[in-house]
């Protein structure tokens, strides 16, 4: 006997499955009776029915799915539209603690030594604490002292803390090592100033150092109440510097490669720039040769003076030979066969402007034609009048109507006048050189106002300024070419690198003393 079953909705084949709803639905159906609901009841009732949040990865583009994708978006929307936004959060209000509060609380704290010894509460004074009548003095004081330029070497002890006195007492020993005067300014000077007998006077000096020159250290210590100076010696190796190398891509940059300091270089090229075109007459495959003044300390230091010999060689041969050589009072460089550098063109021998020119005219004074033998220039009273080349005075005093006069004899023929002066400032037989001031603009004689008249003369006949150039080049004779000469085998005799060989030490003078921190030291041992 079989007994028929009719399927249930929303099952499927043999096996039934109910959603939440209809098993909810179901289970109210049963427990009801079967009397009629509510209208709240039913309201409730259809609510329960509809699902809120459906699936939205089932039944996609169903109607319910569509109804999912609204409510989604509509909770996404109202959730943006409320977002309150993000920004820091304020703290106000004072701090919890003053300054005073916060030092009494960092005293009790354990704090890095940078705060200073402060860990620890502070306790107010009792009455067996007493006062210091004064502080503890420190044994002795270490400083050092530098010599500025124009100053005196008494006064840097003085603003030391020296008293008067010792400064010049010191000042007067260290001169009689070594002029005051050789002391380069930026000098270092150690000092050690001791314990003083009362507080109102100077301390004393206990020990002084110092390189008084390039060549000498002094010390000085104080022993049995006086102060015992000790003279140290530097050996110096005053062998000069010499410097060669191929001049290559660049005269310039080889010598810096070779060594050479830059104002040596620039030197030299001034130098040679005067017999040479530097840009046109110098080959790459040339050599420069450069000598340079130069000392060296067995200390270690080291000295660079100026140019001594400017040279450069073409195929192993000496192509230019320079060196600086004093005549007369004048130095300049000359090449190697004696000859000065050359000097010439037109001269003026004062800075006026030319006011009245060579040839015929009409005298200011007397009142006629005739021939004007110069060239006038007019200035101020007093202003310099200049030789225009060397010479020897001739006439040197009032002639004529030149007033104040002055002749110059130049040699070969040639001589120049100078008249109306102010003031003459040389005298007959003297030798004077190009651009030397030999007297003062003025109006002696036949003129009409301040200005110089300007005479050149060959072979005793006036001719126009104007047209002469004096050219002047001097040249070595006699003793002075065989000295200059000399000289040059001298220093090209130097092999480069002889600079740089070690310096042998000298023995020091005087009494055997410390070195400032071994008297420092043991004066502080000795608790003096």
């Amino acid at each position: 006997m079989f007994q028929r079953h009719e399927p249930i909705a929303g099952m499927s084949g043999n096996a039934a499955t109910l959603s939440m709803s209809q098993a909810i639905s179901l289970r109210r159906a049963a427990d009801e009776s079967p009397r009629a609901l509510s209208w709240i009841d039913a309201l409730r009732d259809r609510f329960a029915h509809i699902d809120l949040v459906p699936d939205l990865g089932d039944n996609i583009g169903s109607a319910e799915w569509w109804r999912g994708l609204a409510t989604l978006t509509l909770l996404c929307g109202t959730a943006i539209s409320t977002f309150p936004g993000l920004k820091p959060l304020e703290i106000g209000g004072a701090p919890a603690l003053d300054a005073s509060d916060f030092n009494e609380a960092r005293a009790q704290m354990i704090v890095p030594i940078a705060y200073g010894g402060d860990t620890g509460r502070h306790m107010a004074a009792t009455d067996a604490v007493r006062p210091l009548a004064q502080t503890p003095e420190r044994p002795q004081i270490e400083l050092t002292a530098t010599l500025g330029q124009g100053d005196s070497f008494a006064r840097v002890l003085e603003r030391s803390g020296v008293g008067s006195p010792d400064a010049q007492a010191i000042a007067s020993q260290v001169a009689g090592a070594v002029p005051l005067s050789d002391i380069a300014a930026g000098t270092r000077i150690d000092l050690i100033l001791g314990r003083r007998a009362a507080r109102t006077m100077p301390r004393p000096v206990d020990a002084l150092a110092m390189r008084a020159r390039f060549d000498l250290r002094i010390e000085m210590e104080r022993i049995d109440g006086r102060l015992v100076m000790r003279r140290i010696p530097i050996a110096v190796d005053n062998t000069p510097l010499r410097i060669r190398g191929r001049v290559g891509d660049s005269l310039y940059r080889s010598a810096r490669a070779a060594g050479a300091p830059p104002e040596a270089i620039q030197s030299y090229l001034r130098v040679i720039s005067r017999q040479i075109s530097v840009g046109s007459d110098i080959r790459a495959s040339d050599e420069f040769d450069i000598i340079l003044d130069h000392r060296r300390a067995e200390t270690g230091e080291s000295e660079t003076g100026k140019l001594l010999y400017a040279g450069l060689v073409r195929g192993g041969k000496p192509k230019l030979s320079m060196i600086e050589w004093t005549v007369d009072g004048r130095t300049q460089w000359y090449e190697a066969s004696g000859i000065g550098q050359q000097r010439g063109g037109m001269v003026r021998p004062t800075n006026g402007r030319i006011t009245s020119t060579f040839g015929m005219r009409r005298h200011p004074i007397l009142g006629y034609t005739r021939m004007h033998s110069g060239v006038d220039f007019g200035g101020g009273y007093g202003a310099p009048i200049y030789a225009v080349s060397d010479g020897v005075v001739t006439i040197a005093g009032r002639t004529g109507g030149f007033g104040n006069y002055v002749k110059l004899n130049h040699g070969a023929g040639l001589g120049t006048g100078y008249g109306h002066m102010s003031r003459i400032a040389v005298r007959p037989g003297q030798h004077v050189n190009r651009g030397q001031v030999i007297g003062y603009i003025g109006s002696s004689g036949l003129s009409t106002g301040p200005h110089l008249h300007y005479e050149v003369y060959r072979n005793g006949v006036a001719v126009n300024p104007l047209s002469v150039s004096f050219v002047t080049r001097a040249q070595l004779e006699g003793k002075a070419l065989a000295d200059f000469r000399a000289r040059i085998r001298h220093l090209t005799s130097v092999s480069v690198g002889a600079a740089l060989t070690p310096v042998a030490a000298r023995p020091a003078e005087g009494p055997k003393l410390g070195s400032l921190a071994d008297t420092a030291s043991k004066r502080a041992g000795e608790g003096i």
